[in-house]
């Protein structure tokens, strides 16, 4: 299996926080070893024809699948693909861009989980489900800071697409081996000013044994980390909770534990169990702050890219 790329999928929907996850893992991994992919490029219409047709970039219909299926079959066998550009500055296609498999592959975007056969190309899904609300004003922040977009016309355009990212985003999730959720804590009087994280993890790929370093008892709120079992869309999973009042030296008992369970993690961390470029998160004036519910997300994921060269 390492003869080949190991592919990560992250999808969610619009300013999930899909890019932000994959640029820190691919900082973990080494960009050298990363190549990202985001199925954005598969577009068939540019932002006016969009306007035109009345189509969301969410609807499949608006995009390429049965391109973006062959390239991820050839990018798992190894092989160079020549992916379309698409820039979410100008709304318009540039050159097309020759692209090499590393040894890991990054797929982020809307429909990454879109039909069976891009499925299963991935070795780990994940899918990114923020609340509504905090989705909302990340992309109002987004659109507006960085893609010329008034306050009023992302909001325009979240209702427009609410639709179909009821019909074809959502349901991708069912497809996803770890769900996350990041959201503002549950009681705001305790918190350095980071989101907690829950991610439900499925048994569909073998999680690390995380009872023997994590409380498993879900009414313990002194714990900032916390595993469950519970039930997601009827089926059996386990609930890992990391707090964002999470401090440095209670997360690093369950770096150190997931690093013994997987040694090739001590390429990516530090001697100590720790790595600088975990968590890493700009702030709301622009200063990059450590988010250890972050840190937590990103050093499990990366824990299953590795496991899955074995």
């Amino acid at each position: 299996m390492s003869n080949r790329p190991i592919i990560l999928g992250i999808v969610g929907d619009s300013a999930a926080g899909k890019t932000t996850l994959t640029k820190g893992i691919a900082q973990v991994l080494g960009e050298e070893n990363v190549t990202i992919i985001c199925t954005d490029d598969y577009h068939k219409y540019d932002r006016v024809q969009r306007a035109e047709l009345g189509i969301t970039a969410l609807d499949p219909d608006c995009n390429h699948i049965d391109i973006m299926e062959q390239h991820l079959a050839l990018l798992r066998s190894g092989q160079p693909i020549l992916k379309p550009v698409y820039s979410h500055k100008t709304g318009m296609f540039e050159a097309p861009l020759y692209v090499k498999p590393n040894k890991f592959i990054i797929i982020e975007g809307l429909l990454g989980y879109s039909t069976r056969a891009v499925q299963d190309c991935y070795d780990v899904k994940v899918y990114l489900s923020p609340p509504e609300s905090l989705r909302a004003e990340w992309k109002v922040k987004r659109d507006t800071q960085k893609r010329g977009y008034t306050k009023e016309q992302v909001l325009a355009e979240l209702a427009k697409r609410e639709p179909d990212s009821e019909q074809f985003i959502r349901p991708q999730r069912s497809w996803a081996d770890i769900v996350v959720s990041f959201c503002p804590p549950k009681a705001s009087n305790e918190t350095n000013g980071h989101l907690d994280a829950r991610l439900v993890l499925r048994p569909t790929i073998p999680h690390p044994e995380l009872t023997q370093v994590v409380s498993t008892d879900a009414a313990n709120t002194k714990s900032a980390i916390r595993l469950d079992l519970d039930r997601d869309m009827g089926k059996p999973v386990e609930i890992l909770e990391v707090d964002g009042h999470a401090t440095r030296e209670q997360v690093r008992e369950l770096e150190k534990f997931m690093c013994s369970e997987m040694p090739d993690l001590s390429a990516v961390c530090a001697t100590d169990g720790s790595n600088m470029e975990l968590g890493k998160v700009a702030g709301t004036t622009g200063e990059t702050l450590q988010s250890y519910p972050l840190a937590i997300t990103q050093l499990l994921i990366v824990y299953h890219m590795l496991k899955a060269t074995k």
